[in-house]
Order: structure tokens, then C-alpha cells, then sequence
């Protein structure tokens, strides 16, 4: 495989600014397993076969859907851009796709569920994505491996030997090109994902060769030239042009060969990406927005993900994570949508976004009336509180003030920000300063 030559399939990064600037997106996991409602993964999980599976197939009928009310609830959260899971891991379609008969079309429900999801969503603004998985538990050319349901059957071996990954790779070209050309724009493609490292007794793993990556690459380029492509496609030759840690916080921003990447954090409002009824796991109110605050402020995108029900609702507990991101984000989302990464260092249990001549200090935990910070002294035109507008005063200490003596050193470009003793009545609160012309060079793109 020629690199350079792979290489020039990567979006150049003008074409990402969009995605970057906009910071917020909604993950979509919705297929089948929302009926057994234990987990996506539950048709491996549990080695269940087809005939097993078949009755959630037989029963799916999500006739409260309505995709509008989920735009409106991710747009009123902030969120800029969708990825729904077109396919996922158990093969299962939401399209009326002419490559197999394992599709909504065919269910008691009888109609596509994808384009009323795009017509819906571009209608509250938001940029489109389509995930779509490389594995698929039901295609008859899919080989038996370590991930697969059946996996442990006793002739798995026998039943792969009339299998062929060359027809499911076209099978899977046919499908991304009926995405990318039935749909209108579609702005990312999410593809989901390679394991060539697993094993399990003579079963492998799969990765490039077995999805024929880069073909799938160049057919995705020709069809739509400016989407970006993540990086599941287990393409050593190409730099991605995104990269996406799955149910991680980096601690610092992500490099590829010493240089930064654009990178988006996939995360979960619960433990589990596909509606699970009884799953116990869910994230604070707290969680939720620092963790939106923690991404940004090195640099990266978070999708955050719901799970809708089989009838195709979200349930109260989505519903409200969503509102919690909603209610913060009417009044912070400046501090997120533009911003990134900045160079000053942040004080002690605080997190720094930055957007040219603004910088914002996200108070995860509330300080005694006093928070000090380096570097930024004769750097502020203003400050304030951005949730009210409120004016936040500073001090710059001396030895001569009341509160700091020689035995308190402090530095030369300290100050310090004077605070109500009460911690503002919202989750995260948020200093905006506005820097003095010429002191805004701490933001990192």
C-alpha cells in the first residue's frame, strides 16, 4: 500500500474548521436491541443466533418516533451536528436499502426511519452524520471471529469456510454509497471499528484488509470530498481526520507524531450506548457539564450519546441529561462553541477554554471568595461573571495590602480575582475576562 499516496486521501484541515469551531455534538444508537433493552452488544454478549434474534426483528414497531423532538432537544442542548447509527453491529438497517432484506422496511413498522431523521435535523441546523458499522452479526459473508455470537459454536470454523469477506466488503461499498448519494450533504462519516489483534483459539480479528479500507476511503472521497472520515478504518497509511477516544478523557490534548490531531471524545449518558432499561450508571448533572468543559479545554469535540427506546422515544432520563446541557449552555455556550485550548495554566480545580480575546475560567470547585491566578496580571480589560454579567473585580497583591505580607510571597504577574463567598446558582460557573489588545496570544488552535 502506497502511504503518500493513501495520504492524500486526508480532509485538509480548512475543511475541518467547522467541526472544530462547533465542539458539541448527539451520538444516536438506535437498532433492535432497543427491544431486548440490555445492551447493544447483547446478540454477542449472550451468543445469541439469528432465529434467536429474529424476534426483536419480527416485533420492532417504533410508532411514537418522532425525530423533530429529538432535533429540538439537541439543539436546545447546544449540540451543532448529529451521528445516528445507520448500521450497527447486529446488521440491522434503518434505511430502505436495496442490499439486504434486514431492514426497517421490512419490520412491523414498515417505514425508512432515516429520512425523516435528516429532514428533521438539518431543519434545526444541525450538520449530519452517518455511523456505520464494519460489523455485521448477520450478513451470511461476515466470518465467524472472537467478537462474533458465535464465536464459541463448536463448527465455527466449518461454517466459515463458505464465507467471504471479498462479497461483504462490496456489500458494505454498496451500502455507504446509497448513504452518501440518497441522503443530500452528509458531513461526517463514522465508521465503527477494527480488531485485527483479538484472538480467540484460531479465530482472528479484523481490520483493513478484511473491509478493504482504503477502497471503502476512495469511494467515500469520490462520493462526498469534503466529509471527514474517523479512525476505525485500521489504515496505518493514513492520517485520520479525526481520532476518537471512545469512553475516555485524555489528559492532555491527543498527538499523532508529536503533532495535535483533531480528535472528538465519544461518550455515554449511562454505561451503555443502546437504550438499556435497566442500566444504573447515569452521569450527574455535574459529570455531564464537566466533562463538555473538560474536552473542549484541551483542544477536542465531545459526541455525546442517547440511546432512544423501542418505541421510539427518549426516555426520562435522557431527557433529563439533555435539559441539564440545555440549561447550562443557554448561558455558558460561548465558553464552548469557538473556543479551545488555552496557554495559560490554569488555577487549581479550574479548566481554561479560549476564544481569540476571551478567555474563560470554568470553576469546577467553588474557592473561598479568592482565586489566584498566574500570568494574567496587566493582562485583563474586564472581567466578568457569564451567566448574569456581573463584574468580577481582581486585586494585584503587594506587601502592602492587609491580606499578603513577606511571608506569603507572590509572584510579579499575579492576581488574584475577588469572589462572593457563595458559589453562583449555576453547575459550573464561568469568569469571562476580556484581555488587553496584545495579551491574547495564550490560545492554542
Amino acid at each position: 500500500m502506497d502511504g503518500d499516496n493513501l495520504q492524500s486521501l486526508a480532509l485538509p484541515e480548512e475543511k475541518k474548521a467547522w467541526f472544530v469551531h462547533d465542539r458539541f455534538g448527539m451520538f444516536v444508537h438506535w437498532g433492535l436491541y432497543a427491544l431486548p433493552a440490555r445492551h447493544e452488544w447483547v446478540k454477542s454478549r449472550e451468543e445469541l443466533t439469528d432465529d434467536d434474534y429474529r424476534k426483536y426483528f419480527d416485533h420492532f414497531d417504533p410508532d411514537l418516533y418522532d425525530p423533530r423532538e429529538w432535533a429540538r432537544r439537541a439543539k436546545a442542548a447546544g449540540m451543532k451536528y448529529v451521528v445516528l447509527t445507520t448500521k450497527h453491529h447486529e446488521g440491522f438497517c434503518l434505511w430502505d436499502t436495496k442490499a439486504t432484506d434486514f431492514k426497517v422496511t421490512n419490520t412491523p413498522y414498515g417505514k425508512d426511519l432515516l429520512r425523516p431523521f435528516v429532514d428533521a435535523f438539518r431543519a434545526e441546523g444541525l450538520r449530519i452524520g452517518f455511523y456505520y458499522s464494519l460489523i455485521d452479526w448477520h450478513h451470511p459473508d461476515f466470518t465467524v471471529d472472537p467478537r462474533h455470537p458465535q464465536r464459541n459454536h463448536p463448527d465455527a470454523a466449518k461454517i466459515n469456510e463458505g464465507r467471504d469477506m471479498q462479497h461483504y466488503a462490496a456489500f458494505m461499498r454498496e451500502q455507504v454509497r446509497e448513504l452518501l448519494t440518497e441522503f443530500g450533504r452528509i458531513d461526517i462519516m463514522w465508521f465503527d471499528f477494527s480488531y485485527p489483534q483479538w484472538k480467540l483459539g484460531e479465530l482472528v480479528g479484523k481490520g483493513h484488509r478484511d473491509w478493504e479500507s482504503e477502497k471503502l476511503v476512495r469511494l467515500v472521497r469520490e462520493l462526498a470530498p469534503d466529509i471527514i472520515i474517523n479512525n476505525r478504518l485500521d489504515l496505518a497509511g493514513l492520517q485520520p481526520d479525526i481520532v476518537t477516544p471512545e469512553q475516555y478523557m485524555p489528559r492532555a490534548w491527543p498527538k499523532r507524531d508529536g503533532r495535535r490531531v483533531v480528535w472528538e471524545a465519544c461518550q455515554t449518558l449511562s454505561g451503555s450506548w443502546g437504550y438499556h432499561r435497566d442500566e444504573d450508571t447515569w452521569k450527574s448533572t455535574e459529570q455531564l457539564v464537566q466533562m463538555l468543559v473538560g474536552t473542549v479545554a484541551i483542544g477536542g469535540n465531545l459526541l455525546m450519546n442517547v440511546g432512544p427506546t423501542a418505541r421510539g422515544t427518549l426516555d426520562h432520563r435522557a431527557i433529563s441529561a439533555l435539559a441539564a446541557y440545555e440549561e447550562w449552555m443557554a448561558l455558558h455556550e460561548r465558553s464552548i462553541v469557538g473556543c479551545t485550548q488555552s496557554d495559560f495554566t490554569a488555577p487549581p480545580d479550574c479548566r481554561l477554554t479560549q476564544s481569540g480575546d476571551r478567555l474563560y475560567i470554568h470553576l469546577f470547585n467553588w474557592p473561598y471568595k479568592h482565586l489566584h491566578f498566574d500570568a494574567l496580571a496587566g493582562k485583563i480589560e474586564y472581567a466578568q461573571f457569564l451567566h448574569d454579567a456581573s463584574e468580577v473585580t481582581w486585586l494585584r497583591p503587594s506587601a502592602n495590602t492587609l491580606w499578603t505580607n513577606t511571608q506569603f510571597p507572590v509572584g510579579d504577574d499575579e492576581l488574584t480575582f475577588v469572589l462572593p463567598v457563595r458559589r453562583p446558582k449555576v453547575v459550573v460557573p464561568v469568569i469571562e475576562v476580556k484581555l488587553k489588545a496584545g495579551s491574547a496570544a495564550g490560545v492554542q488552535d
